[in-house]
């Protein structure tokens, strides 16, 4: 097991256990809301920024941090646009950021190859000023999540309750969705833009198979998370595996194994 001594994994490690408390946390009030696919239209634009970065010469992850921000206005923007049919914002973002990335790619061929390990995750690529963006954003999304947990909580289970009861449901509503960027741009480099939605939503659907209250769900869905990234990561270093993908598929055995488990409570 000599690739935990090697910095670069050691860094892999640290960066994966930390997506692995932030998205999870974000994804609970995104499901909720009935708005998982966001995780795909935002990854779609953080990779048409990424691409941006390279072309005008500027760190991607910041550009790719600024679209998928300026997305989730959008999203919001659309949102309210189009009340009776609130996914049509999703979609509309999501064609639009593949389709700006497709133009990108063209303007730029020479980068092309250096984009495309966004797609598919490059968490071993991670440097110490990586790193530190991530630990920086994850500390804010978590502390904002946890000082406004209870009326998020409201909101996202009843919003005109929480409308009458005086919550500012439409800063919320543009708060969640720019937390859920920031999660996005930062989650990229670990399982690529293509995965990435799955950390925000299969190990809540996990929890929510077994959990009996809103509070062990969150705290399951962390735990399911990090279990799925710790051993994802020692599986990809041990046997030379695609480190996102090992990931994602173990996110996917504990959803089942969670599955499993409630019919068999049922049954008995």
């Amino acid at each position: 097991m000599d690739i935990f001594l090697e910095p670069f994994f050691q860094r892999a490690l640290l960066g994966g256990m930390i997506i692995g408390i932030t998205a999870p946390l974000m994804g609970i009030f995104l499901v909720l809301r009935r708005l998982s696919m966001i995780g795909d239209a935002l990854s779609h634009v953080s990779i048409a920024g990424v691409a941006l970065g390279f072309l005008i010469n500027i760190y991607p992850f910041f550009v790719g941090l600024l679209v998928a921000l300026l997305a989730s206005f959008a999203i919001e923007w659309f949102r309210k646009a189009y009340k009776t049919y609130a996914e049509l914002s999703i979609a509309i973002i999501m064609s639009g950021g593949i389709a700006l990335a497709t133009f990108l790619f063209t303007l730029g061929r020479g980068f092309n190859e250096r984009v495309t390990s966004y797609l598919f995750g490059s968490i071993y690529t991670l440097d110490r000023f990586d790193l530190l963006l991530v630990v920086i954003v994850s500390f804010i999304i978590a502390a904002v999540v946890l000082i406004n947990f209870k009326e998020l909580f409201l909101m996202f289970f009843d919003e005109e309750a929480a409308a009458v009861s005086g919550l500012p449901v439409k800063f919320y509503n543009i708060l969640i969705t720019m937390l859920t960027a920031l999660v996005i741009s930062i989650s990229i480099q670990i399982v690529g833009a293509l995965l990435v939605s799955s950390l925000l939503t299969i190990p809540v659907a996990a929890s929510l198979a077994v959990a009996r209250s809103f509070k062990n769900s969150v705290i399951m869905a962390v735990i399911f998370s990090e279990i799925a990234v710790i051993a994802g990561l020692t599986a990809a270093g041990v046997w030379n595996l695609a480190p996102g993908s090992s990931i994602v598929l173990l996110q996917i055995v504990i959803l089942i194994a969670m599955l499993l488990l409630r019919m068999g409570r049922r049954s008995v």
